[in-house]
């Protein structure tokens, strides 16, 4: 009894200061919103600016340019991109735990060491191939529109990011924001690798910023206003946010830089809750991997289709696959050019023909060569050694080919290689695309060969395939590479580019497409 009175005492005391600090909370926000100028929730337009020429904007990119004020996702996706699985889980297991007992500052440092501890300095790229894709997704019009106008107008533009290290948010907001002055907090580094150590808020270094940019001074975030003695600010707009909960989401057309390239294995945003499922999934998703892996591999098309459509897997067939009997065309058999959306891709479209095809390619790792279900055969990158081969396979039979050179996962179409358009008289392109609910199967990791893996692990993984009508080589190669990438971008809805293989293992990687294993 004496027991069960204490620990009656012991909740009573605990409840009391929870309610206590709640309300502390709630009076010091409706102190601070009663101080500071408030951003109206009613509307959807920025704030209404004057004359801000002779103006330096200082933004909180956590507090004004995001809608969601959680930062959980972007260390998981540091975590398991950088570090792997078990450092994913670590940083997870340690956040549900930290998150009732621990204040903000010592989660973020918590975050920040899980993340980035042992991590090499050299060659991190996470800012640059994988965080924007996130962060785009999480950007408010209404805020974004306040930084587009001072990108244009003001004298100067300062981004801020207070709780999100300054090493993860630097791509970001450079290559697709435009923002050329950035300020954050520092992680430790010693002997080339990240200590995990988060180093303080430096508002000296602010203040000196602005005055190197000079002008009156106008901040956008709430956490401006406790500096407001300190640093030189002549308006302060703050937002709460249960506003921004109604601002709307910057649409993907009116991003300052398309997002064409981004790498990482994770197709969804991984909130604890979301990260936790994943981690709850993984095990019957390898299972499944295998399973569909094995169907495919070992049983003739007629059966695997609909077996794997059991497993969830789904393929689509849209238009009628081109009927001729192999040796009709003059080169021996048909040339099937396509986009380029997984490793997949090839055997895609002989399963829609319901026969074999040869698939070529630049770079395949061996282990993929051996475990393809149809034949595969390498490239040189030497146009007239290339050419030879090509010829020699298409006589032989039908052949498929991916002019892009490598897969690109938006809705984009890279620039295609003329040379599938001196091979034959004419050609069926094949429009391909995919969805995917987890787990991305595509990467410029030089373990590539993982990736038909990633996408049969995903619980539902799709394929559309759709055969166009067949296309004459007549006139100018590049004329008419051109003209086949146009034919498949209206059929997909995709836009057209002039980027490379090259563009984007340099952009996402820092080289040209390494393969090993």
């Amino acid at each position: 009894m004496a027991s069960k009175g204490f620990f009656t005492k012991s909740f009573l005391l605990y409840h009391r200061i929870l309610h206590r600090n709640l309300s502390i909370g709630k009076l010091y926000r409706r102190t601070l919103s009663a101080k500071l100028p408030r951003y109206p929730s009613q509307s959807t337009s920025p704030p209404s600016f004057d004359d801000i020429s002779n103006k330096t904007l200082v933004i909180d990119m956590d507090e004004w340019l995001l809608k969601s004020n959680s930062i959980f996702p972007y260390f998981m996706l540091v975590a398991l991109e950088g570090g792997g699985y078990l450092r994913g889980l670590l940083l997870l297991f340690s956040y549900l735990f930290l998150y009732f007992f621990a204040s903000e500052e010592l989660m973020l440092k918590v975050m920040v060491m899980f993340s980035f501890c042992g991590m090499k300095v050299d060659g991190f790229r996470l800012d640059r191939a994988v965080l924007p894709k996130y962060f785009l997704e999480n950007v408010g019009l209404e805020g974004f529109e306040v930084l587009k106008k001072g990108l244009k107008e003001a004298k100067g533009v300062v981004c801020v990011s207070r709780r999100v290290p300054r090493v993860m948010v630097d791509g970001f907001l450079r290559d697709y924001m435009g923002v050329k002055e950035i300020m954050g907090r520092e992680i430790g580094m010693k002997y080339g690798f990240f200590s995990g150590v988060l180093m303080d808020w430096n508002e000296d270094k602010l203040a000196q910023k602005m005055e190197d940019v000079g002008g009156d001074v106008m901040a956008f975030g709430s956490c401006f206003g406790k500096y407001s003695q300190q640093l030189p600010f002549t308006e302060i707009y703050t937002t709460t946010e249960q506003e921004k909960k109604n601002w709307n989401t910057l649409p993907q057309d009116m991003y300052p830089n398309p997002l064409v390239f981004h790498d990482g294995r994770l197709a969804f945003t991984p909130t604890p809750m979301a990260t936790l499922a994943m981690f709850v999934y993984l095990p019957l998703g390898i299972v499944l991997s295998v399973l569909r892996s094995l169907i495919f591999g070992l049983l003739p098309y007629r059966l695997s289709i609909p077996l794997s459509s059991l497993t969830g897997s789904r393929s689509y067939l849209v238009g009628q696959p081109p009927q001729y009997k192999t040796g009709t065309n003059r080169a021996g058999g048909q040339l099937f050019v396509c986009n380029h959306r997984t490793l997949l891709d090839p055997i895609a479209i002989s399963a829609g023909l319901n026969r074999p095809v040869t698939a070529v390619t630049y770079s395949l790792s061996r282990l993929s060569e051996i475990i393809s279900p149809i034949q595969t055969a390498r490239l040189t990158r030497n146009k007239e050694e290339d050419r030879r081969r090509m010829s020699t396979l298409l006589a032989r039979g039908d052949l498929v080919v991916c002019p892009e050179g490598t897969t690109c996962r938006e809705k984009f179409l890279l620039r295609f290689s003329p040379l599938f358009a001196e091979l034959t008289d004419k050609v069926v392109p094949v429009a391909l695309n995919t969805r995917v609910d987890m787990f991305y199967g595509t990467s410029t990791s030089i373990f590539k060969f993982m990736d038909p893996f990633y996408f049969l692990m995903n619980p539902r993984p799709e394929y559309w395939v759709e055969f166009l009508e067949k296309v004459p080589t007549e006139g100018r190669s590049i004329d008419v590479a051109n003209g086949i990438q146009r034919k498949i971008g209206e059929a997909l809805g995709f836009e057209l580019t002039v980027l490379t293989r090259k563009d984007k293992y340099m952009m996402l990687a820092g080289n040209e497409g390494i393969v090993k294993a």
